[in-house]
């Protein structure tokens, strides 16, 4: 996608979740696009790598878990006000297992809402009060915040909360100026499915076999387009699906 901003004075964009996958490749991407960046995310040695990477564009990175409120709390507030984004991309979020709703395991139904729904609102509350007219939020959503589908009941139900919560956001943030838009991937091959399969790389290398899934620069390309918009133009809700897939659950496989 085509950006036509200039890339001087695009402030700063605040990833969660940048230690790998949708995360790691929006915060590369927009390097090239002339942003200055915060990284947060729960794996400090990844978020080091990434800083060492990509240099003084990297402002601030942040180990944190959005889950903990106290933890999240204490990191954001610490960013002066010359670190407090222009764009904020809430990234972090996974899901865990896939069990029916009759055998699934409570650690991972808390840690999914935990992670995808609480998470996110913790950062947004936290940031929200001192982001500026102009400024953008981005929510990493799902197909499957719009298509349920066997054995995501509770992963579904997250993200279709994120898909509630963006337009909620953007009506309530709309007197300020702040627009909210979502990014809603389908089938993408990043470390979600070894994370769901807990670890099974067998089980998830099974979930993009026979047919070609997004790569984590593809949703990259999407945030960075909504993120690079001229200021009158809001871009509210993005689905973005490999050609081979056409809902949650059709796809065409070799």
């Amino acid at each position: 996608m085509k950006n036509n901003q200039p890339q001087s004075s695009r402030g700063v964009m605040l990833i969660t979740g940048a230690t790998s996958g949708f995360g790691a490749a929006a915060a590369r991407m927009a390097v090239t696009l002339g942003f200055q960046l915060v990284l947060t995310g729960r794996r400090k040695e990844r978020l080091q790598r990434l800083q060492a990477e990509l240099g003084a564009a990297v402002v601030k990175i942040i180990a944190f878990d959005v889950c903990d409120l106290d933890a999240t709390q204490k990191a954001l507030s610490a960013l002066n006000d010359e670190q407090v984004p222009r764009v904020l991309v809430n990234n972090a979020g996974l899901a865990v297992g896939k069990e029916p709703v009759d055998q699934g395991l409570y650690e991972d139904w808390d840690r999914m809402i935990d992670t995808n729904v609480k998470g996110l609102l913790h950062v947004t509350r936290e940031l929200t009060p001192r982001m500026v007219s102009g400024a953008r939020i981005i929510n990493i959503g799902s197909i499957a915040g719009r298509q349920a589908y066997p054995g995501g009941a509770v992963y579904n139900a997250s993200k279709f909360a994120v898909h509630g919560l963006t337009q909620a956001m953007r009506m309530d943030l709309l007197p300020r100026g702040i627009q909210v838009a979502q990014v809603a991937p389908g089938a993408a091959e990043t470390e979600f499915s070894s994370v769901r399969f807990k670890g099974d790389d067998s089980l998830a290398k099974e979930v993009y076999r026979g047919f070609e899934p997004l790569k984590a620069e593809d949703v990259a390309d999407a945030i960075m387009y909504i993120a690079t918009r001229p200021a009158h133009v809001s871009i509210q809700d993005m689905l973005i699906m490999p050609a081979a897939q056409a809902s949650a659950y059709h796809y065409q496989k070799s």
